[in-house]
Parts: C-alpha cells; structure tokens; sequence
C-alpha cells in the first residue's frame, strides 16, 4: 500500500523529512478495524513527532493521526461496524500513523463520520474535537462552576484547531461565555463566526485584555499555545479557585504563583486514554458520536481551512511547514492518494 513516512528526523525543507513510501498492507486483529483512508489531516503533534521520533534502523515511521475513511474490514472481535461504514477518528500514538492507503484501529476509539460532511471536512474534525471535549468537560469540569466566579471561559488560541473547537463546543453545550484570544484580523474574524462572545489580543498584557472586557476574572481558562509567554498573565487573571488547562509543552511550568488563588492545574493530552488502554477508552468513541451528531443538526461546524491536495510526501511536506509557521487557522486536510 502507498504510505507516506520518514527514517531521520530532519527540518520540513529537507526533501528526505517525509518520503512516498510502499508498506505491506495490514491484517485486522482483536477490535481492530482496517480503515480504507480517505482523508487525514495535519496536527501540531505530526510535527513535534517527526522532530523528536524516529524509527528502528531501517524502518519507517508513519505519522497522522486525523482520520476520515471506510471500514475495509474487521477483527474477529471487532463488532461496532461492519465493512462499509463510514468513520472518522483520531487514532493513537503508540502505534503507526494513518498517512497510508490503510489503517488499523481500535473500533472503541472510532465515531461514525458525520453525513453532512465530505472525507475531507470530517478528517478536520477528530484529534481537536476529542481534545477540547476532555478538556472542558473531563478536566476542567465547566459545568460545575466555581464559586464566586462569573461563568467565563478564557481561550488563549482561539483560531487554532483546538481553540476552534473548544469555542464551538463551549458555546452549544454549555452557557458559559467565551472570551478567545486571536492576534490578526483573519484570525479575530474565524473566532468570531465560530462563536466566540469576545476576542482579545494576546499579542498585548492579556490580563489587561480581559479587565477591559468588564466582565470580571474568568473562572476557566484553557490555554493551547505558547503557555509559557502567557503564564504570568494568566495567574493574574484568573479567578480565585479557577481551573486552568493547558495542551501544550511549555519548556517549563511553575505552578507555584497559582497556589495563592488555590487554582488547579490539568494537563490534557488526547492520547492517554488509549496509550494506557484505560477502563474508559471507549468514551472516545462515544464523544465523537456525539460530535457527528452536532455537526448534521447543524449546531457546530467542521474547521477545515486549508486543502493541500493528495496525500502525499510534497503535499504534507508544505502543510508541515505551514503548521510549523504558527501562522495556520482551522485545520490543514489531504484527500486521496491520487496525483498532486
């Protein structure tokens, strides 16, 4: 099967970073689906694995972790689909990546893809979707409120893939209002339609930011980039026994100008539930049911904002570099394994 990998880790420029690559096509086992790829789109973490991962002397690594396919088959203990259904899903780290014709996964970590979307909306849609849900709902709780606290959700990141995605879903399935963080006009305006209530700039003090706002201290606040510029902001701006989440690899995290304020610290990564096989890996699944199901009542949409294409090593080099630029709003898709 046509696949898309890498032997050493080497700068996006390098013609040999990401390679068209032929593999054997594999065999279904246990709850494993065989998933018929379709679609994939490029996260953060494709890039930060490529950097920092490499595989054993002579073999490939295969990276992707943002799926929309048809079922090609399933393991003998597989029984949530059949060959046929569509699907989309996330995947996990701990095993190969779906920039291949075919891909294996566990079915309790795979939704149905939603029918209103094409492949390549609904490859947007699952590593942020599944991110930003536990983070608000499973980590920072936001529907339990913090006592004293207005119901405000600070989203420092907003126009990315997770912040879009933690804006939507705060905004239809909670009461809270959304406040973003976004530096650009392009990026203010994808906020802004995607629901935010507020837009600051974090470009600026965004402790100062939020005061402006007159709206008090933010009970939540969820942090997806560049943790580390905004940390001493966000102690100041948060409330008295607020949550604070964060997605990203600060160099650093000193949680100590939190203890004043009694504010928890969560730490969210997408993958554990499946890294560990933990007793509640299924909820994954079920979540992205969930999603599916918001997204053809029409309440949140997909965040797709760039097509690169066919998946292949040229067209994933370039969605690489542009993610690396930090400069990316929404999420960056490929489609199909045709010609460029």
């Amino acid at each position: 099967m046509r696949a898309v990998g890498y032997q050493k880790s080497l700068p996006i420029d390098d013609p040999h970073s990401l390679v068209d690559i032929d593999l054997p096509k594999p065999d279904p086992k246990g709850r494993d689906l065989l998933v018929e790829v379709r679609a994939i789109s490029v996260n953060p973490v494709d890039t930060k694995v490529r950097r920092r991962a490499e595989p054993e002397p002579g073999g490939w690594k295969v990276l992707g972790w943002d799926v929309a396919g048809s079922v090609a088959a399933v393991g003998p203990e597989a029984k949530a689909f059949k060959p046929g259904d569509a699907v989309f899903y996330a995947g996990a780290i701990v095993r190969p990546g779906a920039n291949s014709e075919f891909h294996l996964v566990d079915e309790r970590i795979v939704g149905r893809k939603p029918a209103t979307l094409d492949w390549i909306e609904a490859a947007a849609l699952p590593l942020t979707s599944i991110t930003a849900w536990e983070m608000l709902f499973d980590r920072l709780d936001i529907r339990k409120p913090v006592p004293g606290a207005p119901n405000l959700l600070l989203v420092v990141g907003g126009a990315g893939g997770v912040g879009s995605m933690a804006i939507q879903l705060a905004r239809k399935l909670t009461d809270a209002t959304v406040i973003a963080t976004a530096s650009r006009p392009e990026t203010r305006q994808w906020a802004l339609d995607l629901g935010a209530h507020h837009v600051v700039d974090h470009a600026k003090p965004l402790a100062a930011e939020v005061a402006a706002l007159g709206l008090g201290a933010p009970a939540f606040v969820f942090s997806t980039t560049n943790t580390d510029k905004h940390l001493a902001e966000i102690v100041k701006l948060i409330a008295p026994q607020g949550r604070f989440g964060l997605i990203d690899d600060p160099p650093a995290l000193d949680a100590n100008p939190f203890k004043a304020k009694s504010v928890s610290i969560h730490w969210e990564l997408m993958f554990t539930r499946s890294t560990f096989d933990a007793a509640d890996v299924a909820e994954q699944g079920a979540l992205l049911n969930a999603v599916s199901r918001l997204v053809d009542a029409g309440a949140i949409r997909t965040t797709l904002a760039e097509r690169f294409g066919a998946i292949n090593a040229a067209n994933l080099r370039r969605a690489h570099a542009l993610s690396e630029s930090g400069r990316a709003k929404g999420k960056i898709a490929l489609e199909g394994f045709g010609a460029t």
